[in-house]
């Protein structure tokens, strides 16, 4: 069978859900690999498996901690070998060993260990970087898989973070109701680490129970993306002039140009995308599906926005935010005026048409 994006979602899922259960049900595997992007999760979920492992009082004598590159295998088997106190079982945790990377001599030993871990230790590996990601087709990954599991956590979807949001709201006396969660997960992003931060500031702004779209344009923070949104948003409707200072903007909080024209090219494509999608009778929904969008408060603006540029428009937009990556990665030419200059391109090209 061919492995698709989707199988792996929710294969990553199905992973997540069984950690959920095995701490619900205090029945722990004796190995776990924990990983992903979510931060907050990440975490929430190993404070949850602390809490079932190690008994108040006996944190000290029944949890063992190595972190680091490079760490001693031989303190790490002893301290998985080492018996429990006052208590049915023990916890070590590895922070940051990336044993994937740390070569065969590393790989053997550490196969060693978890292949006999006892039935009342629990040895969990613990990744900080958002960015690592397991090497699935190696041995050590293939035999601790075979014992325990590896979890990712991920990025939430939209139709999980709304309710969080709402129960976070809740917890600090406010509510916000599904069209501004929408915007708030569109505005601030939809990493569960940073949005409590937003809750908190817009929680606290709030002068009323309820929170409005108003609360969240006050304090919220906006993702890059958000604001690169807000100018092709601009440029769309004919508002050269918002989408000149959204650019300026950016520019003068240091967002690296090439990092801009990626954001960029990406929503100019969705918006053509949305265009075609306008033509033939889709709707939002299709448009979320087909170019994989998280949320789907973007998609609606896409659609509406589609409605102001005609599919020539379109295509030149597409063509000359390819040319503009070309140049900024081939030619000598100052970055941020070559930023300028598509916008301006970009502009003309709408008047005329």
């Amino acid at each position: 069978m061919a492995y698709s994006k989707k199988d792996g979602k929710n294969e990553g899922r199905k992973e997540y859900s069984e950690l959920k259960k095995a701490i619900s049900d205090n029945c722990l595997k004796p190995l776990y690999v924990l990983w992903g992007r979510e931060t907050y999760l990440k975490e929430y979920y190993f404070k949850e498996m602390k809490k079932l492992l190690l008994p108040e009082g006996m944190e000290e004598f029944n949890h063992k901690y190595f972190e680091g590159k490079n760490i001693d295998l031989t303190a790490l088997a002893d301290a998985v070998d080492a018996l429990p106190v006052f208590s049915e079982r023990t916890l070590v945790e590895v922070r940051d060993f990336d044993f994937y990377n740390a070569g065969e001599e590393v790989g053997t030993k550490l196969e060693r260990i978890i292949s006999d871990i006892p039935d009342y230790c629990c040895l969990v590996f613990f990744f900080s970087d958002p960015e690592f990601k397991p090497i699935g087709t190696t041995r050590i990954h293939q035999a601790l898989n075979k014992i325990g599991a590896s979890v990712e956590f991920g990025i939430q979807e939209e139709s999980d973070l709304i309710p969080w949001l709402a129960r976070r709201f809740a917890a600090l006396n406010r509510s916000i109701d599904r069209t501004e969660a929408q915007y708030m997960l569109f505005l601030c992003g939809d990493s569960m680490t940073n949005l409590i931060r937003e809750v908190e500031k817009i929680a606290a702004y709030s002068k009323s129970k309820k929170i409005r779209r108003a609360d969240i344009d006050a304090v919220g923070t906006p993702e890059v993306s958000a604001r690169v949104f807000d100018m092709t948003d601009a440029i769309a409707k004919g508002d050269f002039d918002r989408a000149a200072g959204v650019m300026a903007d950016l520019l003068e909080l240091r967002e690296h140009p090439i990092k801009l024209l990626a954001i960029i090219s990406k929503q100019l494509r969705q918006l053509y995308y949305a265009k075609l999608c306008l033509e033939t009778g889709k709707d939002a929904s299709y448009l979320k599906e087909l170019c994989e969008m998280r949320k789907i408060y973007p998609a609606r603006l896409l659609m509406e926005n589609a409605k102001n540029v005609s599919l020539d428009w379109c295509e030149n937009a597409v063509k000359l935010a390819a040319e503009t990556d070309y140049l900024m990665k081939s030619d000598a030419t100052d970055d941020e005026e070559l930023l300028k200059i598509m916008l301006m391109k970009l502009a003309v090209d709408r008047v005329v048409r």
